[in-house]
């Protein structure tokens, strides 16, 4: 049995943890195509990594909002504003990117007889009913469903109320808000390790033959994602900064779009980025707020599923879509995002809102659900990749754009 040297430890240990994280891959690939019955076991390695991202986030987000705000200082600049208008200009640019691509490069589908057992919206309505409900949830249910508009609500209004505590009480909150997060930090530490388990197992258990026999769907899904994050996004982020947008787009999708490529879920990325927008230097009081807020809301990349398979369904059925109606579906695909659940495969069940505008029914519907859940092994991991790594890139964009303003003006 060989046993790793102590100059072997020292060098892992001084690599950074964007380079453990690339090694823990490329081993889980080896070991998922050399040993794919070994590596199927490893899926309890990931499954850990995740669940203690998942656990750790809702308490971390609940403590450091409120913590930021009881010890915010009067007079003290926030830019929360500018980044909500980044989020929702990126989220509705991501749909026409959409729409234009899906009607360059039209998708078939093979629709099946069966449907899927799940429970879609009936409206936006709903989706809009349902946000409102998750504000006011009960703070103890919010902190155990990670709902995260409702711990953003509580620790939001908790904090201004501490805000007139005594200097103790702020000051406990604040030990508070450090303590939990050593622990993300020691959470983090462990993702080479979960990486590895969940690219192992997921290779060794679904490989990708089953995607095959929609290549080019995965195409233009893909391709969106990536015009998204390479081209748009960079022009939005130069608009606000006015300067080369690519060293700050390319620090986001390695170090926040990796982690959230393998986690799949923007709730459990939000440990990662909040460490990343504290190693930017961006200031605690913003970031503490908009990247929890961002996981919820700014959803470029469930824009362009809903987008995309609606549009592939319209094509398939033969509907002719007109321009006013596909505005229409990147407004809607834009609402319905910003209701998507931060979990896997969240943006799939707000599809059959988006056929609903085209008068395709909820059974047709359903079977476009379940191909999404077919080809998400790709497409739900590039759409998390997107959203999540956006969340810092408008957040540092946003507290760039505005500290620069601030500085010319002095």
């Amino acid at each position: 049995m060989t046993v790793l040297s102590p100059s072997v430890l020292h060098r892992l240990k001084r690599t950074g943890l964007v380079t453990q994280i690339v090694i823990g891959l490329i081993a889980g690939i080896v070991l998922a195509w050399l040993a794919p019955d070994l590596a199927k076991s490893t899926a309890f390695i990931g499954k850990v990594f995740v669940s203690a991202l998942k656990a750790v986030a809702p308490i971390l987000v609940f403590v450091l909002v409120m913590a930021s705000i009881a010890n915010h200082k009067h007079g003290q600049e926030t830019h929360i504003r500018p980044i909500l208008f980044l989020y929702l200009l990126g989220t509705f640019a991501a749909a026409v990117v959409a729409v234009v691509a899906s009607t360059l490069f039209p998708s078939s589908l093979v629709l099946v007889s069966h449907e899927i057992a799940v429970t879609a919206p009936g409206g936006i309505g709903e989706v809009l009913q349902n946000l409102m409900l998750s504000v006011v949830d009960n703070p103890v249910n919010a902190l155990m469903n990670a709902n995260f508009i409702g711990i953003l609500a509580w620790a939001i209004g908790m904090g201004i109320a501490i805000r007139h505590a005594g200097e103790t009480t702020r000051t406990v909150l604040g030990d508070l808000s450090n303590g939990v997060t050593v622990i993300v930090r020691v959470v983090i530490c462990f993702a080479p390790l979960g990486i590895f388990g969940l690219v192992a197992s997921t290779l060794a258990t679904s490989g990708f033959s089953a995607l095959l026999g929609y290549l080019h769907l995965l195409t233009v899904l893909i391709g969106c994602m990536l015009f998204v994050a390479l081209v748009m996004n960079p022009l939005i982020v130069f608009w606000k900064l006015r300067r080369n947008p690519y060293p700050l787009v390319f620090t986001c999708l390695r170090e926040s779009g990796i982690t959230a490529f393998f986690t799949r879920s923007s709730a459990a990325n939000i440990p990662v980025n909040l460490e990343l927008s504290k190693r930017l230097g961006l200031h605690e009081d913003t970031y503490s707020v908009s990247i929890p807020l961002g996981a919820t809301i700014n959803m470029a990349g469930a824009a362009i599923t809903i987008t995309v398979l609606s549009l592939a369904a319209v094509h398939t059925l033969g509907i002719v879509v007109d321009v006013p109606t596909a505005v229409l579906l990147s407004l809607v695909a834009a609402i319905c995002a910003c209701g998507a659940s931060g979990v896997a495969g969240g943006s799939l069940l707000l599809i059959p809102l988006a056929c609903s505008l085209f008068g395709i029914p909820s059974e047709i519907a359903m079977q476009v659900v379940a191909v999404g859940f077919i080809i998400g092994v790709l497409q739900d991991s590039a759409e998390t990749a997107l959203n999540s790594s956006t969340d810092v890139l408008f957040t540092a964009a946003a507290c760039l754009g505005e500290e620069e303003k601030l500085a010319n003006k002095a």
